[in-house]
């Protein structure tokens, strides 16, 4: 008979970033005091469920974002290379409307095709990734909960994957907020469905 399993897929905390750059896959940025409250909420607000796996992406800031789930169940945390910030040739300049590399001409040829997307990783790239790590997290916990500590466009795009939705979209039109979760619940290796949750607030 299958096993129903939960897994949590997390965005991480807020990020200290008073340079206001995009960061993607630098190293060294770190959760904010507000981000390490949304974790320690977080943690709280998981405190009764059946968790037994907690993995993160090895970037600190979802390393730090998983630490208080992990003491709360008494859990190591794994690490799970598939889960990182997408892939983005902005990383490391500012990108804010009216501000920064975007307003640069010669930048513009990246911006050609926001289907594939033309400035970073593939969506399809991104949502098979994504899949294959929660797909590892659900055969560790199964009969349990999981938890996966990713970002916000892995996060977002694994869930347009898994739910049939067009993997393109507009930024602001993203379900992901900080220290949210999007659960998806499978019974053995079946999807049954899903649900978002944002126990930090907004």
């Amino acid at each position: 008979m299958p096993e129903k399993t939960l897994v949590h897929v997390m965005r991480h905390g807020e990020v200290h970033n008073p340079e206001k750059i995009l960061y993607g896959r630098l190293p060294g940025y770190r959760l904010s005091d507000r981000g390490q409250a949304q974790a320690q909420a977080v943690a709280k607000w998981l405190a009764k469920n059946d968790i037994t796996y907690i993995v993160a992406s090895p970037l600190q800031r979802a390393q730090e974002t998983a630490a208080p789930i992990a003491a709360e169940h008494g859990l190591t945390i794994h690490t799970d290379d598939e889960l990182i910030e997408s892939e983005n040739i902005f990383e490391g300049q500012r990108v804010s409307p009216g501000d920064g590399a975007l307003r640069d001409p010669r930048n513009w040829k990246h911006l050609r095709d926001p289907i594939t997307p033309s400035w970073g990783e593939p969506y399809r790239q991104i949502a098979a990734r994504m899949m294959a790590a929660v797909d590892r997290a659900r055969q560790a916990a199964v009969g349990h909960e999981a938890v996966c500590v990713s970002h916000q466009l892995p996060v977002e795009t694994l869930r347009r994957a898994l739910t049939g939705s067009r993997l393109a979209h507009f930024p602001t039109h993203r379900q992901c907020n900080l220290a949210s979760l999007t659960t998806f619940a499978y019974d053995g290796d079946t999807l049954v469905g899903w649900g978002y949750a944002e126990p930090a607030g907004r």
